[in-house]
């Protein structure tokens, strides 16, 4: 017997339903609960950020990575230790941080502020032939307790 599937876009990926026919489908999608995506979005963007609640009004999660969502005044050191802080692993690309940091709006010369970011001890790169650069223990407490924390205090 042949199957079939349906695959629905989400903001944070692609849910994928599968049955023997057309009908099965349609009643799966039937069953499930009004706001079955943004739940499942929580979840999701819970599960790998553990500081999914912490950046909740602050960095959303897109396919293409963290974009900044927040209106309040960032530095450029700032944007850039967000992107990495939401970013899987806490390690990205510079090229990556350039464009997402574009997707939210900010134009920033981001391999110069990494240069900078390392030298302060809050980056560096895991492997130096690779070019990606991940936030250090001390890059995440200072997002954690000056970016985020200043954050909450001007949106609470």
């Amino acid at each position: 017997m042949k199957r079939i599937e349906a695959r629905i876009k989400t903001p944070f990926g692609e849910v994928v339903i599968k049955g023997e026919d057309p009908q099965e489908i349609l009643s799966m999608l039937e069953t499930m609960p009004e706001n079955f995506v943004e739940r499942l979005s929580d979840l999701v963007s819970n599960k790998l950020t553990p500081s999914g609640a912490q950046l909740k009004g602050i960095v959303e999660l897109t396919t293409e990575g963290p974009v900044i969502m927040t209106r309040e005044k960032l530095t450029h050191y700032e944007a850039v230790g967000l992107v990495l802080y939401a970013s899987e692993d806490k390690t990205n690309t510079a090229a990556r941080i350039t464009k997402l940091l574009e997707s939210s709006g900010i134009k920033s010369m981001v391999p110069a502020r990494l240069n900078e970011m390392t030298k302060r001890g809050q980056v560096f790169k895991p492997d130096p032939r690779k070019p990606e650069v991940k936030l250090t223990i001390q890059g995440s407490k200072w997002i954690e307790d000056d970016v985020i924390s200043k954050l909450r205090g001007k949106m609470g």
